[in-house]
Protein backbone atom coordinates (compact mmCIF):
# COMPACT_ATOMS: atom_id res chain seq x y z
CA UNK A 1 0.00 0.00 0.00
CA UNK A 2 2.68 2.30 0.94
CA UNK A 3 4.55 1.42 -2.54
CA UNK A 4 1.38 2.39 -4.48
CA UNK A 5 0.73 5.75 -2.90
CA UNK A 6 4.82 6.53 -3.01
CA UNK A 7 4.13 6.14 -7.11
CA UNK A 8 1.01 8.01 -7.03
CA UNK A 9 2.44 11.13 -5.15
CA UNK A 10 5.43 10.61 -7.86
CA UNK A 11 2.91 11.11 -10.97
CA UNK A 12 1.38 13.74 -9.31
CA UNK A 13 4.49 15.93 -8.64
CA UNK A 14 6.15 14.76 -12.06
CA UNK A 15 2.33 16.15 -13.88
CA UNK A 16 3.12 19.47 -12.06
CA UNK A 17 6.35 19.84 -14.65
CA UNK A 18 5.86 20.03 -18.59
CA UNK A 19 7.36 16.63 -20.44
CA UNK A 20 10.58 16.46 -21.86
CA UNK A 21 10.96 18.66 -25.42
CA UNK A 22 8.10 21.21 -23.81
CA UNK A 23 10.60 23.13 -21.09
CA UNK A 24 10.52 26.75 -21.10
CA UNK A 25 13.00 29.27 -19.20
CA UNK A 26 10.20 30.43 -17.16
CA UNK A 27 9.23 26.47 -16.20
CA UNK A 28 13.47 26.50 -15.93
CA UNK A 29 13.69 29.15 -13.50
CA UNK A 30 10.44 27.85 -11.45
CA UNK A 31 12.38 24.70 -10.34
CA UNK A 32 13.00 24.55 -6.21
CA UNK A 33 16.13 25.54 -5.54
CA UNK A 34 18.71 22.39 -5.90
CA UNK A 35 22.84 22.11 -5.45
CA UNK A 36 22.26 19.82 -8.31
CA UNK A 37 23.36 20.69 -12.02
CA UNK A 38 20.28 21.11 -14.56
CA UNK A 39 20.72 22.48 -17.58
CA UNK A 40 18.36 23.62 -20.44
CA UNK A 41 18.73 22.80 -23.75
CA UNK A 42 15.89 22.63 -27.13
CA UNK A 43 12.94 22.17 -24.41
CA UNK A 44 14.36 19.64 -22.49
CA UNK A 45 15.89 19.56 -18.96
CA UNK A 46 19.77 17.53 -18.37
CA UNK A 47 20.30 16.87 -14.98
CA UNK A 48 24.10 15.61 -15.32
CA UNK A 49 25.81 13.18 -13.19
CA UNK A 50 27.22 13.88 -9.96
CA UNK A 51 30.76 14.52 -9.80
CA UNK A 52 33.36 12.32 -8.76
CA UNK A 53 36.48 13.27 -6.67
CA UNK A 54 38.92 13.52 -9.22
CA UNK A 55 36.38 15.53 -11.03
CA UNK A 56 35.92 18.11 -7.90
CA UNK A 57 39.89 17.96 -7.19
CA UNK A 58 40.81 18.84 -10.96
CA UNK A 59 38.13 21.59 -10.59
CA UNK A 60 39.08 23.12 -7.44
CA UNK A 61 42.54 22.94 -8.48
CA UNK A 62 41.67 25.38 -11.38
CA UNK A 63 39.19 27.30 -9.55
CA UNK A 64 41.40 28.65 -6.38
CA UNK A 65 44.52 29.65 -8.96
CA UNK A 66 42.35 31.33 -11.56
CA UNK A 67 40.13 32.87 -8.78
CA UNK A 68 43.15 34.19 -6.84
CA UNK A 69 44.90 35.48 -10.38
CA UNK A 70 41.47 37.51 -11.45
CA UNK A 71 41.12 38.85 -8.17
CA UNK A 72 44.59 40.03 -7.51
CA UNK A 73 44.31 42.06 -10.76
CA UNK A 74 40.51 42.74 -10.78
CA UNK A 75 39.82 41.24 -14.19
CA UNK A 76 36.43 39.92 -13.31
CA UNK A 77 34.74 37.08 -11.69
CA UNK A 78 35.27 33.83 -11.33
CA UNK A 79 32.85 31.51 -10.72
CA UNK A 80 32.05 27.52 -10.17
CA UNK A 81 28.79 25.27 -10.86
CA UNK A 82 25.90 24.94 -10.26
CA UNK A 83 25.20 28.56 -11.75
CA UNK A 84 22.98 28.70 -14.54
CA UNK A 85 24.44 30.31 -18.16
CA UNK A 86 22.19 31.41 -21.16
CA UNK A 87 24.26 31.05 -23.63
CA UNK A 88 21.17 31.89 -26.20
CA UNK A 89 17.46 32.12 -25.02
CA UNK A 90 16.26 28.94 -24.36
CA UNK A 91 19.88 27.37 -23.86
CA UNK A 92 20.94 27.45 -20.46
CA UNK A 93 24.27 25.31 -19.22
CA UNK A 94 26.16 25.00 -15.94
CA UNK A 95 29.88 25.02 -16.44
CA UNK A 96 31.89 23.83 -14.53
CA UNK A 97 33.64 27.32 -14.02
CA UNK A 98 33.24 30.31 -15.53
CA UNK A 99 35.03 33.63 -15.99
CA UNK A 100 33.43 37.20 -16.79
CA UNK A 101 35.78 39.99 -17.87
CA UNK A 102 34.89 43.43 -16.08
CA UNK A 103 33.99 44.95 -19.39
CA UNK A 104 31.38 42.24 -19.35
CA UNK A 105 29.41 42.73 -15.76
CA UNK A 106 26.03 44.05 -17.85
CA UNK A 107 25.95 40.51 -18.26
CA UNK A 108 25.92 39.15 -14.77
CA UNK A 109 22.89 39.14 -12.93
CA UNK A 110 21.70 37.42 -9.72
CA UNK A 111 19.31 34.39 -10.72
CA UNK A 112 21.64 33.61 -14.41
CA UNK A 113 24.78 34.79 -16.29
CA UNK A 114 25.13 35.83 -19.42
CA UNK A 115 27.55 34.31 -21.87
CA UNK A 116 31.30 34.22 -20.07
CA UNK A 117 34.68 35.32 -21.94
CA UNK A 118 36.15 31.61 -20.51
CA UNK A 119 34.79 28.70 -19.90
CA UNK A 120 35.65 25.40 -18.31
CA UNK A 121 34.65 22.07 -18.41
CA UNK A 122 36.14 18.84 -16.29
CA UNK A 123 35.74 15.63 -18.33
CA UNK A 124 34.39 12.53 -17.12
CA UNK A 125 33.61 9.39 -19.04
CA UNK A 126 30.33 9.89 -18.71
CA UNK A 127 29.96 13.66 -19.74
CA UNK A 128 33.12 13.49 -22.65
CA UNK A 129 30.97 13.31 -25.94
CA UNK A 130 28.58 16.39 -23.99
CA UNK A 131 31.77 18.47 -23.56
CA UNK A 132 33.84 17.30 -26.63
CA UNK A 133 31.28 17.54 -29.27
CA UNK A 134 27.59 19.48 -27.64
CA UNK A 135 29.44 21.97 -25.75
CA UNK A 136 32.19 22.50 -27.67
CA UNK A 137 29.60 24.11 -30.43
CA UNK A 138 27.60 25.80 -28.30
CA UNK A 139 30.21 28.01 -26.23
CA UNK A 140 31.61 28.61 -29.93
CA UNK A 141 28.32 30.07 -31.62
CA UNK A 142 27.60 31.94 -28.19
CA UNK A 143 30.83 33.88 -28.26
CA UNK A 144 33.03 32.21 -25.21
CA UNK A 145 36.11 33.47 -26.21
CA UNK A 146 38.23 30.33 -24.57
CA UNK A 147 37.38 27.02 -23.49
CA UNK A 148 39.99 24.73 -21.33
CA UNK A 149 38.82 21.56 -21.05
CA UNK A 150 40.08 19.49 -18.12
CA UNK A 151 40.38 15.73 -18.67
CA UNK A 152 41.15 13.94 -15.30
CA UNK A 153 41.43 10.53 -16.58
CA UNK A 154 44.38 11.56 -19.44
CA UNK A 155 45.69 14.17 -16.58
CA UNK A 156 45.66 16.52 -19.36
CA UNK A 157 44.65 20.00 -20.31
CA UNK A 158 43.27 21.46 -23.72
CA UNK A 159 42.71 25.07 -24.65
CA UNK A 160 40.79 26.91 -27.40
CA UNK A 161 40.47 30.06 -28.56
CA UNK A 162 37.73 31.43 -30.59
CA UNK A 163 38.93 32.70 -33.92
CA UNK A 164 36.39 33.87 -36.54
CA UNK A 165 33.19 31.41 -34.90
CA UNK A 166 35.12 28.61 -34.34
CA UNK A 167 37.47 26.89 -31.76
CA UNK A 168 41.48 26.35 -32.86
CA UNK A 169 43.46 24.27 -30.37
CA UNK A 170 45.65 27.11 -28.41
CA UNK A 171 47.25 24.12 -26.64
CA UNK A 172 47.38 20.58 -25.11
CA UNK A 173 49.27 20.20 -21.76
CA UNK A 174 49.73 16.69 -20.56
CA UNK A 175 51.48 16.88 -16.56
CA UNK A 176 54.75 17.71 -17.30
CA UNK A 177 53.81 21.14 -18.90
CA UNK A 178 51.93 24.34 -17.82
CA UNK A 179 48.66 25.55 -19.10
CA UNK A 180 47.95 29.10 -20.04
CA UNK A 181 45.68 31.48 -21.45
CA UNK A 182 45.50 33.47 -23.89
CA UNK A 183 42.68 35.78 -22.67
CA UNK A 184 44.35 35.92 -19.20
CA UNK A 185 47.41 37.13 -19.82
CA UNK A 186 50.13 35.86 -17.45
CA UNK A 187 47.65 33.10 -16.11
CA UNK A 188 49.26 29.77 -16.22
CA UNK A 189 48.65 26.37 -14.30
CA UNK A 190 51.04 23.64 -13.73
CA UNK A 191 48.95 20.75 -14.79
CA UNK A 192 50.68 18.17 -12.85
CA UNK A 193 49.17 20.19 -9.57
CA UNK A 194 45.39 19.85 -10.90
CA UNK A 195 45.43 15.78 -10.49
CA UNK A 196 45.36 13.50 -7.55
CA UNK A 197 48.80 11.91 -7.03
Amino acid sequence: MQIEVKKKLTVEVANLYPPQGEWTEEDYFSLPDTNRYVELSEGMLIMPPHPTRIHQVALEGLYVRMRAFVKERNLGEVHIAPLPVRLWPGKIREPDIFFVAKEHFDRINEKVFGIPDLVGEVISPSTERTDRVEKFVEYARAGVREYWMVDPEKRSVEVYGLKRGAYILLGSYDTSKIARSEILPGFKVNVDELFLP
